[in-house]
């Protein structure tokens, strides 16, 4: 048997920018969505099955969901050339999920409002900057959001399983969803 794998990003050059552009849009329109469908799920739970301890990286699922916006936040100074105050990937306490929830829609707002501001040559652009954990870091324009869409959609699984283990199905939020429902 024979696999054949074919690249997700192509090597430069090979397509065209406005392309790109187009799907990274669609990326972060995407990634709001999702995160919408996701709140909605999680707000509608009583307050301490949000919070309940459970076996998991984060500890429940709306310190999964704070991480999430941490890491959005530490890229939004990144793209800004701002610093950042955070000293980890997450904060120390847990905050409401409804003020967490607005924090979370205007960080989408803001992200979409970028993307959907850049160029066809902005993608391509080098972004400097220093990890949380320590280092130097670069990272092109694009590919901070798709590391951004990509580690939501991770964490967003994590909170699904949590979601299974109070007995709620959650939302159906995969981009296939997206493309067919609201694209």
């Amino acid at each position: 048997m024979t696999t054949v794998v074919t690249a997700i990003n192509p090597t430069p050059g090979d397509a065209p920018q406005a392309s790109l552009l187009e799907t990274l849009r669609t990326l972060i329109r995407y990634k709001a969505w999702a995160n919408e469908l996701t709140y909605e799920t999680v707000i509608a739970l009583p307050e301490e099955e949000a919070l309940l301890p459970r076996q998991t990286r984060f500890g429940n699922i709306v310190h999964t969901l704070n991480h999430v916006y941490v890491v959005d936040d530490i890229f939004r100074h990144h793209l800004e050339g701002r610093k950042h105050s955070y000293t980890s990937r997450n904060t120390e306490h847990t905050p409401p999920v409804s003020d967490l929830w607005d924090a979370v829609r205007e960080m989408d707002r803001w992200y979409v409002d970028q993307v959907h501001s850049w160029s066809p040559e902005d993608v391509s652009e080098t972004i400097r900057f220093e990890f949380v954990g320590g280092g130097a870091g670069a990272m092109t324009r694009q590919d901070i959001i798709l590391h951004l869409v990509n580690h939501a959609t991770y964490h967003r699984g994590f909170v699904g399983d949590m979601l299974y283990q109070a007995g709620v199905t959650p939302p159906a939020n995969d981009l296939t969803v997206y493309t067919r429902d609201v694209k």
